[in-house]
């Protein structure tokens, strides 16, 4: 028995539209996307404009120019390893494989302004440009050159701070940790301004709002309508 039609009717109107629209967002409309993916791309793309630390970490490795250094560091396999050298020799200094280690020495801001480069070139999704600077990962992930590196300077990172040379080693820490591993979690989504996007943001923190409301109101209606009441008594 229906305590209120009225009532009842708005709140299973607001439900039934609810379920519509959600039906609606679960389909592939928003650039291929469903509104799920789409906004989740959005909000990655934001993400990583607001995340470009490259220009400030190049002033940050200065503060270690004229620094030699000699390191030597665990890598994950002996094929990183040899595959390391590459990487090492390009930027200048002298690597050599032993296994899984790695004995890096030579100029420590050649090697950091290095793994700028190429953290840099990633940011802004040119795989293609290191397959190309080092031939022997050209058969690998577009990523595998970033992997070494984030390797490399966690060593370097580790071997510094053995060798109590503390503000050296968290030059490359910060490098890592700011560019390296945002270049290399943020490979092949597009960088987006927030300004640039303002519009659709506001809107969907706005419609995730009364989206919420809008069911909550839906089944208050029905129930209400139908003659169940909250009470305290």
């Amino acid at each position: 028995m229906i305590h209120n039609k009225k009532e009842f009717t708005g709140g299973l109107v607001l439900i039934v539209t609810f379920f519509i629209v959600l039906i609606a967002m679960f389909q592939p409309i928003f650039d291929g996307h469903n509104a799920m993916g789409y906004l989740d791309n959005l909000y990655n793309s934001i993400s990583k404009g607001s995340a470009y630390y490259v220009d400030n970490l190049k002033e940050e490795a200065k503060t270690v120019s004229g620094t030699q250094i000699n390191v030597t560091m665990k890598m994950k396999s002996e094929t990183q390893a040899a595959d390391s050298v590459a990487l090492i020799t390009a930027a200048g200094a002298t690597a050599s494989a032993q296994g899984k280690e790695l004995t890096v020495s030579g100029d420590y801001f050649a090697i950091l302004s290095a793994s700028l480069e190429d953290a840099d070139k990633m940011y802004h999704n040119d795989g293609a440009a290191l397959k190309a600077k080092y031939p022997a990962l050209e058969s690998k992930d577009d990523r595998q050159a970033l992997y070494n590196w984030n390797t490399i300077l966690a060593g370097l990172d580790k071997g510094l701070t053995d060798q109590k040379a503390f503000a050296a080693a968290k030059v490359a820490y910060n490098i890592n940790s700011k560019v390296v591993e945002t270049a290399y979690n943020y490979y092949n989504v597009v960088p987006e301004q927030i300004r640039d996007k303002a519009g659709i943001v506001i809107f969907s923190l706005v419609f995730y709002v009364v989206y919420t409301i809008w069911y909550g109101f839906g089944i208050l209606f029905i129930f209400e309508g139908w003659g169940l009441k909250i009470s305290g008594h």
